[in-house]
């Protein structure tokens, strides 16, 4: 009874919950994060200036043409009222290292958002969770579907299942690491040149009996 509760509170839409959980038992996938980015050259630059997704580093994404992924990014972000300065901050890794990884894996989560055509609703944040995991292997994720699924309704659960999960699992495998990618130095880019170059595949259409998410 209480996993079964537990589980129903973790809403994949809860940054501050996910994020606690994500530190809690993330450790060791963050550290295989880390030494990926180790191998690879844009994950080491990464690394090395440890840019931040905040208002002062990305706010000219809004000054961008719209065709670019930047000002792709900025229209996520404004049309829903979001700023770049809301993610919680990292509070339970032991070295800088692994804290900064952390934090980088929480400030991107918008960009995979945009790149990912992915809405913010409980379909959306759930199958964004799915990749995420994919991606990272972080048992927060794999849990956060199992509570943001136990809250859809039987004709939610059966798009999700059909139609939106098998779709993350390819597209989260699909795809290159995308932690290793230096999201802010491609933001004047075409959107779909940069999917294209990341082997990012959106997310397909609702099908035309649309369920509300």
């Amino acid at each position: 009874m209480v996993g079964n509760r537990l589980l129903l509170q973790l809403d994949p839409r809860r940054a501050d919950l996910i994020a606690a959980l994500g530190e809690t038992t993330g450790k060791p996938a963050f550290e295989r994060v880390l030494e990926r980015m180790k191998r690879s050259p844009e994950g080491r630059a990464i690394l090395l200036d440890r840019p931040r997704v905040i208002s002062a580093n990305v706010g000219h994404a809004w000054d961008l043409p719209a065709n670019t992924f930047g000002a792709a990014y900025a229209n996520f972000m404004g049309s829903r009222n979001f700023s770049p300065d809301d993610r919680p901050p990292v509070r339970f890794m032991e070295t800088d290292e692994l804290a900064y990884v952390t934090t980088r894996a929480r400030e991107v989560h918008d960009f995979w958002h945009t790149l990912f055509g992915l809405p913010t609703n409980l379909i959306g944040e759930s199958a964004l969770k799915v990749i995420e995991f994919e991606q990272m292997m972080l048992p927060m994720c794999a849990l956060s579907v199992v509570g943001g699924t136990a809250r859809f309704s039987e004709r939610q659960r059966k798009l999700f299942y059909r139609h939106y999960f098998p779709w993350a699992v390819r597209a989260g495998m699909r795809c290159t690491d995308l932690m290793c990618v230096y999201y802010e130095r491609h933001f004047d880019e075409d959107l779909e040149d940069v999917r294209r170059k990341w082997g990012i595949v959106p997310a397909p259409p609702p099908p035309q009996s649309n369920i509300s998410a």
